[in-house]
């Protein structure tokens, strides 16, 4: 589906591979680019996207259907590209919307397909609208390609999930509706190691993060950091057997394919930390990590043999180690998880954006997000007070 305005033409594309990964990349990361102190996100990579489409982890068959909105000047220069699926479910989104869809399928109504702007499988904050900040009107023609892609696959809806506040308040002013969530990030003051992190907690949380750090590895149980080319098809094997055996627990159909770890090791691994446990010389847990500019964002968890802590110590410590030693500004811990806020991860908001066609269903949702994020508020202001931290810091 092409798209013809005075000055952009848009249009949907049914894979990565019609465009070029360089051109990608460039409206991708455009502002990194442009800006040093701007953030550089792995999972909006070209590498990363093709990576779950070739390893056939988000394909149609999946109920993810690639439609990714691209736009293009008159010189057929690529200037705004956003990440799309028309959707025939609300798996791997980590923003619930199954509720909305029964309501709407208990009224009469067909809520499926639906156009998801995102990263599948990957709650994590990101840029959604792909545009060139040096080309007035590309977010705008963004927008409008995206509308029109929702029309011509008759999607019910358009849901732009884990946005950044640009583009956030970009798809507000156009119609959409706000969404709020929270999630658990730590940031890192400046510390010169662990110890000087574990120095800003309250004692009592100090001690218990010592004594879990002790006991995680109490076992003979030793760790491995690995990046780049150090990480080895026998690592994503075992990695890979981590992943469903507690994703086959936790969810029953665990979403990555065997493929998708070695496409991202060869097209990526430079971004990518891989964080193994060992006893008696066999790798029993892991983790996997990617690396942005600015931030540690930790993805995927899984484990053949269970000790105590050691999810914590896999997870959390070694990447919190591991964004000190980088000078990293924070790691991301990934979605939900109270837990983590007594191992100094803090509340963080998350935002999501909806357009929904039916009127009488944008009525009821636009209630309902109104009632949910004064609660979301509520929550965040008492986690707060709920900081590990000491309490001269939480003042100051």
């Amino acid at each position: 589906m092409d798209q013809q305005t005075p000055d952009f033409k848009t249009a949907a594309l049914s894979s990565l591979r019609e465009v070029t990964p360089s051109e990608w990349d460039r409206v991708a990361n455009g502002s990194a680019e442009n800006d040093s102190n701007a953030e550089r996100n792995p999972f909006i990579r070209h590498a990363f996207l093709s990576s779950l489409e070739d390893s056939g982890s988000a394909t149609a068959r999946s109920g993810w259907k690639a439609s990714h909105v691209t736009v293009r000047d008159q010189d057929e220069r690529l200037v705004g590209a956003a990440p799309a699926y028309v959707k025939s479910n609300s798996y791997g989104e980590y923003v619930f919307d199954h509720a909305w869809a029964d309501a709407f399928h208990r009224a009469g109504g067909r809520y499926y397909p639906k156009l998801q702007v995102s990263v599948p499988f990957t709650p994590v904050t990101g840029p959604r609208l792909l545009a060139d900040s040096r080309v007035v009107g590309a977010r705008a023609a963004l927008i409008t390609g995206l509308a029109e892609t929702a029309r011509a696959e008759s999607c019910s809806s358009i849901h732009v999930t884990f946005a950044t506040p640009e583009d956030h308040l970009a798809l507000r002013q156009s119609g959409f509706l706000a969404r709020i969530d929270r999630q658990y990030h730590w940031i890192n003051r400046g510390y010169a190691s662990f110890d000087g992190f574990l120095e800003d907690l309250a004692s009592r949380k100090r001690k218990q993060i010592r004594r879990e750090r002790r006991d995680a590895l109490a076992n003979g149980i030793t760790i491995r950091r690995l990046t780049g080319s150090d990480i080895k098809e026998a690592d994503w094997d075992a990695f890979h057997a981590f992943y469903m055996d507690t994703g086959g627990r936790k969810w029953g159909t665990p979403y990555l394919t065997r493929a998708f770890f070695s496409l991202i090791g060869e097209r990526m691994g430079e971004d990518v930390l891989l964080i193994i446990a060992d006893r008696a010389g066999k790798p029993i847990a892991g983790a996997l990590n990617l690396i942005g500019s600015h931030a540690l964002y930790g993805r995927n968890w899984g484990a053949i043999e269970h000790h105590p802590f050691l999810h914590f110590e896999v997870c959390y410590y070694q990447a919190i180690e591991f964004a000190i030693e980088r000078g990293l500004k924070r790691v991301e811990a990934g979605a939900q998880g109270e837990h983590k806020l007594a191992r100094g991860y803090l509340p963080a908001e998350t935002r999501s954006a909806h357009l929904i066609a039916h009127p009488g269903l944008a009525a009821a949702v636009a209630d309902y997000l109104e009632r949910e994020r004064r609660a979301v508020e509520d929550m965040m202001e008492e986690l707060s007070d709920m900081s590990p931290f000491r309490r001269d810091l939480q003042e100051g």
